[in-house]
């Protein structure tokens, strides 16, 4: 039987190292699975710049917690043999296992260089505001604890095209870029040319980078096994780039590799145009519809629930959207704050676990809770992931004429033993209710509200309509009587 597919995002920001993440992921690789997880996005398991980093400070992107550098063998996370057991804990749950791949940048080199850069305005990359000058940076990866095992290759100042430090005099801030080296042509126009983010700016122009780059990926799917690729920070590299890797690897390694990329944009033209620019090799996180969930929440009433889909990429692009509430980045204290606030998490995860379009993506502070940040879990978050899996099913229809109550329905198939649902919205105070056509096939059912906001049933009449209604700032969900025993959630 088929089954809807949903990714967790499984991990956060905050989580304790102690080097026990990945035994942790292999231990609840099956509930998972029971809940109706189908991904997993795991954090990059590469070694960083110290022990504490999440994953995004890269340093060797082969050493996967198994060599002693920067003063540890295991990540954050735990050792390589731990990695790859929690990917096969996976697979034998039959969830699938997208990797954090992160290219742009690399920090923590093992040597100094002294060499000839000059700055751009941070403002405005495409503008010189100092001229050529001696600068010392660390732009020299040796990797002296993994002596050229998996690869000999080693990075200088040639591989890269700037960074924003200069040892000398220990400033930050500035933009260097290094001598006869270019920004990348395609990126994001943000900042005049958006190629540069920190770190040392990987140069996807040297040959000898992109020769290392596909063999490094080749290497980490073949050792690690895993699905699919997470893509980080892709509006700042080469638009072409990306293209071309994703063509090379599928060839490569004859598998119809799955790819999602990180384009942080709330402009859907800037979406789109991504992805005509790679080919639609991948999909992209709808950034535009996170962004609509973070104003919904934050204007209340004020907000027209009517133009929630309006300009995202589910709506326009949908077999390209991967659609998401909140993520690392967004939380509290992060680089892109917009945590949806408290009252809409779960309306808004029920605009993307409950409806046809996109690929939904969970966050795992929102099914867990953050007590580093004392952020509470998202309650009844199980129980809409798990009605995705059962009953979110066929055709669906809109009813969207209320600026603060909007509702839609599933009808159901066949192929799904209880299928179909209705769900109703509200965000005012006062809640209210919605006649929608169910269908026929209903006809003489009672639903109930399996998040238990309603409490009388609704019989659907002989024209298959139904008033279903909901409570002010919040979402019911309506389901057939006798159809709650699957959705028992054992944690």
């Amino acid at each position: 039987m088929s089954k809807n597919e949903t990714m967790m995002q499984y991990f956060e920001w905050y989580l304790p190292n102690d080097g026990l993440w990945w035994k942790r992921c292999a231990s609840k690789a099956e509930k998972l699975a029971a809940l109706g997880i189908t991904q997993v996005w795991l954090p990059p398991a590469y070694k960083g710049i110290s022990q504490e980093d999440v994953g995004y400070g890269v340093y060797d992107m082969y050493d996967l917690g198994e060599f002693d550098q920067k003063g540890t063998i295991r990540t954050k996370y735990g050792t390589k043999e731990e990695y790859l057991e929690a990917i096969r804990a996976f697979h034998a749950a039959d969830i699938r296992v997208f990797a954090d791949i992160v290219l742009n940048h690399r920090m923590g080199g093992d040597e100094l260089e002294t060499i000839t850069a000059v700055t751009d305005n941070p403002e405005n990359r495409c503008e010189q505001i100092g001229g050529a000058q001696r600068i010392r940076t660390r732009s020299k990866f040796t990797f002296p604890g993994r002596k050229g095992k998996y690869s000999a290759f080693t990075w200088d100042h040639r591989h890269f095209t700037g960074t924003d430090r200069d040892e000398a005099s220990d400033e930050q801030g500035n933009i260097y870029r290094f001598a006869g080296k270019h920004w990348a042509e395609e990126t994001d126009p943000e900042n005049g040319n958006f190629d540069y983010l920190m770190g040392l700016n990987v140069d996807m122009s040297n040959p000898a980078v992109v020769r290392e780059t596909k063999k490094w990926l080749k290497w980490y799917l073949q050792e690690t096994g895993v699905d699919g690729l997470r893509l980080d920070a892709v509006k700042h590299i080469s638009f072409p780039f990306y293209r071309e890797l994703l063509k090379d690897i599928r060839e490569q390694t004859q598998r119809n590799l799955p790819a999602v990329g990180e384009y942080w944009s709330g402009d859907i033209e800037r979406l789109r145009h991504y992805l005509d620019a790679v080919d639609n090799e991948m999909s992209l996180f709808d950034v535009a519809l996170h962004y609509s969930f973070y104003y919904a929440s934050t204007e209340s009433e004020d907000y027209d629930l009517r133009e929630i889909f309006r300009n995202t990429l589910v709506s326009e692009c949908p077999e390209s959207a991967v659609t998401f509430v909140d993520n690392h980045d967004t939380q509290h204290g992060q680089s892109l704050q917009s945590f949806v606030d408290d009252w809409f998490k779960l309306p808004a995860y029920a605009l993307i676990l409950l409806r046809r379009e996109g690929i939904p993506c969970v966050f795992y502070s929102d099914y867990y809770g953050n007590p580093v940040k004392k952020r509470p879990l998202v309650p009844n978050l199980g129980k809409l992931i798990k009605l995705r899996s059962f009953y979110a099913y066929g055709e669906q229809e809109d009813s969207f004429e209320s600026k603060n109550l909007i509702g839609w329905v599933r009808r159901g198939d066949e192929e799904h033993e209880n299928s179909g649902l209705a769900v109703v919205l509200s965000n005012a105070a006062a809640g209210g209710r919605i006649r929608m056509k169910i269908g026929r096939r209903f006809v003489g059912e009672s639903f109930h509200d399996v998040l238990g906001n309603c409490t009388e049933p609704v019989v659907i009449d002989e024209a298959g309509y139904g008033d279903f209604c909901t409570k002010g700032r919040n979402v019911a969900v309506w389901v057939r009587e006798g159809a709650f025993e699957d959705l028992i959630i054992n944690e």
